[in-house]
């Protein structure tokens, strides 16, 4: 949706990546690139460390995890006298320890989760010199790797074997990289200052989706707007609801035409949802031959949650637009329970609308930011006027205007405060869309006359209007001439959980540029530093379902009931098209502790088939060392991810890789085979003991059982415990468990009872299987 003039920025691309790729990784210098054996970026313990010290203040474990490896560590050394307790104690702490090394997963090559992890962390040649002189007795108790079973009476084979591809990571030397430890846990800039972020996709297909937004009731459920006046419903595992929540297609004025303003604009819901049921919608609509805005109550239907009753509508306010473009359309509840309603000048350029244009004009609600109260509404007027609104004794003012001088602010949102202090707590940000020079960031206060005509950001538009002593504007915190963007799209001080290192930051985009953009005060002196943020480069963004790239349109942006952080853009901003794509920001460098974030959404009664998500985007390899613009959005163009080597960052030796010798599964590995369909969460059990894959009996069998696969495979919940080869026999296999036993919170099959390895009095026709799912809904169809 076009806000402003102008032309579309062109895009850079390669026409030789695969040249540049290689280029790259020859001779690109080490970077940054933390990550735990779990995929996720490291954190801080929420309790101190009492084992594996090294990593108390940043690393990859917990508490529990810290006891756990503590309790392995005792369990070898009793098996050695004082001598050699007192040889190779540090060295087994140290070898367990690296499991908690903000770089767990290089030193255990596991950055791809579909290849086994090694049982011993990658080794430095002279350390595993010493290692293996000293404490060689050691290695079968810290490892059930067959091959180093095989190799460990040779120092050269062995040392070969547990040394790394990659030279910059390995154990001990990382520790004393600095090009590895500076820096570390922070998020990592460019040379310009660009923060680089990542990126997680969450909806797609959308048509100019231009709101997400949640109700605040418990169900962490998430609604996105359509500009053509379709509403849908995401439940917190991202399945999306068949039929819509709210249609007012036959309503709402739109085209499909590039960058039509119109159409439904915005949707927030009542602070008291939970009990009220109440949301309301901001819509371009024609009434004869006039166009005119639109904001309207709903209720939810009484028999479905997940369903506006759409014959429950009343019209709260509608205002005349003279012309199709500058609808505003932003509405949201701040922290007073009030209802904020944000509109455009009218349209055309320059506000040409009477002596002073409808901004500076307090008789209009063009240019405005209005300020009602709609509470307890069913009896008498649909809307009240707050007692302290600024303006309610001013002759010839309209009592709704809360703030004035407001060009076509798009975007505006309410800081929840500093999750600790509170600090900055109830202030509303907005970007508000420039005229022909810049593009502006301003905080709302009461009163306040934010400038338009007279000025467009820090400069004088209209010099006469300027020039008026009385004028008593506010400046903007922050204004970007068009050279950087000409439509600005305002956005949200992150107050998630989830990425601490952000917290306090306002993140806003251009959506003609498709920049992405920050600022964060400086609390002493209250000015707001700048910084660009860019898709991650290199490995930074090299997390399972982490990408990189984006669709230059940056619509709109949102937070989820948690606090994190959203936006949303499009291909083709056209109405109809459904490019549109929702996005989660992610910090690849810092996250918070597990468990610190965990929140039990409330269960959905939900009336409609699911529809799955199936993510479409793909990391792309950003080379910004190798001559991209890394401020520049890729084409959201899919690439294949690159085979594992051809993520190292040195050149591969003759003689000292890993992958000339095929890594072995470990013990206890699972997967479903047999489902028709070719489901991957259906299917037959089959489990890898000793070197061959094998099925397990359904004596036994039950959903504690299934439970425990499922979470292997990485699935939330277990769905069903299948028996009587449900999914087919596996004749051509052994079976290889039976009586398993389990009490739903071990990490594999082995690690329950069972008769033993190999043991059984059962047949094929017992096989046991599962039904995986992530998703525990009631689901009535």
């Amino acid at each position: 949706m076009q806000r402003c003039y102008g032309r579309v920025l062109g895009q850079l691309w390669l026409s030789s990546t695969g040249i540049l790729y290689f280029w790259a990784l020859c001779f690109a210098p080490v970077m940054l690139h933390p990550q735990c054996l779990d995929f996720k970026p490291p954190y801080r313990p929420l309790r101190e460390l009492e084992f594996c010290v090294m990593y108390k203040e940043f690393g990859c474990c917990d508490y529990p995890k810290d006891q756990e490896l503590m309790t392995k560590y005792y369990r070898i050394m009793d098996n050695f006298d004082y001598y050699g307790y007192a040889n190779c104690a540090g060295f087994v702490l140290e070898l367990l320890c690296q499991e908690c090394s903000p770089y767990a997963a290089h030193l255990f090559d596991a950055e791809d989760p579909s290849t086994p992890v090694r049982t011993i962390p990658g080794l430095c040649p002279d350390y595993c010199s010493q290692f293996w002189k000293k404490c060689s007795p050691t290695i079968p108790l810290l490892s059930d790797d067959p091959h180093i079973a095989k190799v460990k009476e040779d120092q050269t084979h062995l040392c070969q074997y547990l040394e790394l591809d990659d030279v910059d990571y390995c154990y001990p030397h990382l520790l004393s990289n600095q090009k590895l430890t500076q820096n570390l846990g922070r998020v990592q800039s460019d040379s310009d200052g660009c923060l680089q972020l990542c990126l997680e996709e969450v909806a797609n297909g959308l048509r100019n989706p231009l709101a997400m937004v949640h109700a605040n009731d418990g169900t962490h459920r998430f609604f996105v707007a359509e500009q053509v006046g379709l509403v849908w419903t995401y439940l917190p595992d991202r399945s999306k609801l068949e039929r819509p929540f709210l249609n007012i297609t036959q309503a709402v004025l739109t085209s499909s035409w590039e960058g039509d303003e119109r159409g439904f604009l915005g949707l927030t819901f009542h602070p008291k949802f939970k009990y009220n049921k109440k949301l309301y919608v901001y819509y371009s609509v024609e009434v004869g031959f006039d166009e005119r805005i639109r904001i309207s109550e709903f209720h939810v239907s009484a028999n479905d949650m997940n369903v506006v009753d759409h014959a429950s509508e009343r019209v709260i306010l509608e205002i005349d637009e003279p012309a199709s473009n500058h609808n505003g359309g932003q509405l949201l509840f701040a922290d007073d329970g009030y209802l904020y309603i944000f509109t455009g000048d009218g349209g055309m350029a320059g506000d040409p609308f009477g002596k002073y244009g409808n901004a500076q004009n307090k008789s209009a609600l063009l240019g405005k930011v209005l300020r009602i109260d709609v509470d307890d509404n069913e009896r008498g007027p649909l809307y009240r006027i707050p007692p302290d609104n600024p303006f309610i004794r001013d002759r010839g003012a309209r009592p709704e205007v809360y703030a004035y001088g407001v060009r076509n602010m798009w975007r505006c949102s309410v800081d929840r405060g500093d999750p600790r202090t509170k600090e900055g707590k109830g202030r509303i940000f907005c970007g508000d869309v420039g005229q022909n020079k810049f593009e502006e960031i301003d905080i709302i206060e009461k009163g306040r006359n934010y400038g338009w005509r007279a000025k467009e950001g820090f400069s004088c538009y209209d010099k006469k209007l300027c020039a008026n002593s009385s004028l008593e504007d506010v400046l903007p915190i922050y204004a970007y001439p068009h050279r950087m963007g000409k439509s600005v799209t305002g956005g949200y001080v992150y107050r998630g959980c989830e990425y601490p290192n952000l917290n306090g930051i306002y993140m806003f985009g251009d959506f003609m540029s498709g920049r992405l953009m920050s600022l964060r005060e400086d609390t002493n002196t209250g000015q707001w530093k700048y910084n660009e943020i860019c898709m991650g480069t290199g490995l930074t963004c090299a997390f399972p379902g982490l990408i990189n790239n984006y669709h230059q349109y940056v619509i709109s942006f949102a937070e989820d009931e948690a606090g994190e952080l959203y936006f949303m853009s499009t291909g083709i901003p056209s109405a109809t098209s459904p490019s549109g794509v929702v996005y989660k920001v992610v910090d690849p460098s810092r996250r918070a502790p597990p468990r610190q974030c965990h929140y039990d959404p409330l269960p959905v009664r939900v009336k409609s088939n699911l529809i799955k998500f199936d993510p479409q985007e793909k990391l792309i390899d950003r080379l910004g060392e190798a001559g991209l613009d890394p401020t520049t959005p890729l084409p959201t163009t899919t690439t294949t991810k690159p085979p594992r080597h051809s993520r190292r960052k040195g050149k591969r030796r003759k003689g000292k890789s890993r992958s000339q010798s095929v890594p072995e599964l470990q013990n206890g590995a699972v997967r479903l085979v047999g489902d028709e369909q070719g489901r991957n969460d259906h299917g037959r059990v089959e489990i890898y003991i000793n070197g061959e894959w094998g099925t397990v009996c359904d004596d036994l069998w039950t959903t504690k059982n299934a439970a425990v696969v499922c979470r292997q495979l990485g699935f939330r919940y277990a769905l069903k415990a299948a028996k009587n080869s449900e999914f087919g026999e596996g004749t051509d296999l052994q079976i290889l468990l039976d009586d398993v036993q389990c009490e739903g919170t071990e990490s594999g099959l082995l690690d329950c009872k069972h008769a033993g390895v190999g043991t059984h009095n059962c047949a094929h026709y017992e096989d046991a299987g599962v039904i995986c799912g992530n998703s525990d809904y009631i689901v009535e169809i």
